[in-house]
């Protein structure tokens, strides 16, 4: 019979992941419907605006999904995920600035998430705390 791998020492989904699993849910749900409504009713206005804004969404997709599976490759997938997304705030948020042709309207990452109080910001940082305290056994160093 085949050994499965060691579980979590916490669950992803546990203690204040749960919180997290919700904020992750709710900005699914939210940067999902924002960005099919703009890429449904003005593609033309800002079509890389309203298309990162799509990807932030499938990024929270993917985390929520991930971080309710749990489980190794669970934990690798929304760590990917979760690098990801903060790679895209900080990047669309500088963008954001510097090219404001392309961010007319306020989407998920633009201006570092301002239009959605600074929490698209906070979310991957508070992601990327818990991803490390979930940290499988399988995948930590060595302890000396």
């Amino acid at each position: 019979m085949p050994e499965s791998a060691p579980a979590p020492r916490h669950p992803l989904s546990e203690g204040w992941g749960r919180a997290l699993v919700f904020g992750y849910g709710l900005f699914a749900v939210a940067a999902t419907g924002r960005s099919a409504v703009q890429l449904g009713t003005d593609f033309g206005r800002a079509p890389l605006a309203y298309s990162l804004s799509l990807l932030a969404a499938l990024l929270y997709l993917v985390a929520t999904g991930c971080l309710l599976a749990g489980g190794v490759r669970g934990w690798w997938i929304a760590a990917v995920a979760v690098v990801v997304e903060l790679a895209g705030v900080l990047g669309v948020g500088v963008l954001s600035y510097l090219a404001t042709d392309l961010f007319p309207d306020k989407t998920v990452w633009s201006h570092f998430g301002q239009g959605y109080g600074f929490v698209p910001l906070a979310l991957p940082i508070l992601g990327l705390a818990w991803l490390r305290h979930t940290r499988p056994e399988r995948v930590r160093p060595p302890q000396v």
